[in-house]
């Protein structure tokens, strides 16, 4: 097999990286001058001298719309892995996916303790959850300015809302669709970014009354957990300690950085698809953000419609 990935920024070349330790002949996709054998300054080019079969959309959020549409217009028909968020805002027009497999890179779907917790919950009562998600940004990336990044750029698809939206993903794939929603969020804090820092939420989905989500870009000590009371059990999930808890039970899962990007790419390759996101489900939490940032705005409830 061979592939594309369209841009060659940290998450590029870690596409990068993994795609070949799978023995796939990969090739890169940047109009900047980078350091890799395969180079293309456009996705034309690309497809017709290298002819790949995969390719995986890794360049800003702002340009993902632009770089599907032109996939899907040009008849590609191989398959297809885009960058979470699916799309900077809701722009949807004039795409059918119909003829190709687009998939949305939510990897944590296939972090194994998110995998438990779902076969765990499966048929129970769920009576509440819990999830908190924060990191400081300027750590995420120490080598490099923050203020520089996508993610301290609103414009460019960043800010927390849209950056951790693997959370808003899981949600739902844990707890089914949203039904309403009411949000908090802004620039509270003194980082230098143009978006959102803080964002909190209180949702009712279909399989549970009552979801609290806080996702920020300032908790030092860097945490992602979420806790899930049903009525026999209490679940806690701790995605950076790696650990697992159910009535005080634990269960220790060591798993490394490139594992749930590495699971998802074999499941692409491999075609086995019940764990990746779908091109509708991306377009569902593309659509989720801008109904959490109406929230916000409007300082009340809104319903899923």
């Amino acid at each position: 097999m061979r592939a594309i990935v369209i841009g060659y920024g940290s998450i590029g070349q870690r596409h990068v990286r993994l795609l070949q330790s799978l023995n796939i002949e990969t090739a890169v996709v940047s109009q900047r001058k980078v350091d890799f054998p395969t180079v293309f300054s456009n996705i034309a080019e690309a497809i017709n001298i290298f002819n790949p079969q995969y390719i995986v959309i890794s360049n800003k959020t702002n340009e993902h719309f632009e770089t599907v549409a032109y996939l899907l217009s040009n008849h590609w028909s191989g398959k297809t892995l885009v960058e979470k968020p699916l799309f900077h805002r809701n722009i949807t027009t004039a795409l059918d996916p119909a003829a190709t497999e687009i998939f949305v890179g939510y990897n944590l779907r296939f972090h194994p303790i998110l995998q438990k917790l779902k076969q765990d919950l499966s048929g129970k009562k769920i009576v509440s959850v819990m999830v908190y998600t924060g990191q400081y940004l300027p750590s995420w990336r120490p080598e490099r300015d923050y203020t520089l990044s996508y993610s301290a750029r609103q414009e460019e698809g960043g800010g927390v809302l849209r950056d951790l939206s693997h959370e808003l993903d899981y949600i739902t794939w844990l707890f089914g669709d949203w039904v309403r929603l009411c949000a908090i969020g802004g620039h509270f804090s003194s980082l230098s970014i143009s978006g959102a820092d803080t964002v909190g939420v209180i949702m009712e989905t279909q399989k549970s009354p009552l979801i609290q989500l806080q996702i920020n870009y300032l908790d030092h000590l860097g945490r992602r957990e979420l806790i899930v009371v049903t009525d026999e059990c209490t679940y806690k999930a701790d995605l950076v300690s790696g650990t697992y808890h159910c009535n005080g039970e634990s269960e220790l899962f060591r798993v490394n950085r490139d594992f749930t990007y590495l699971e998802q790419h074999k499941a692409v390759i491999n075609n086995e698809f019940s764990n990746l996101c779908s091109f509708t489900q991306g377009i569902d939490i593309v659509q989720m953000i801008d109904y959490i940032e109406e929230s916000v705005r409007i300082r009340g409830w809104v319903d899923n419609v």
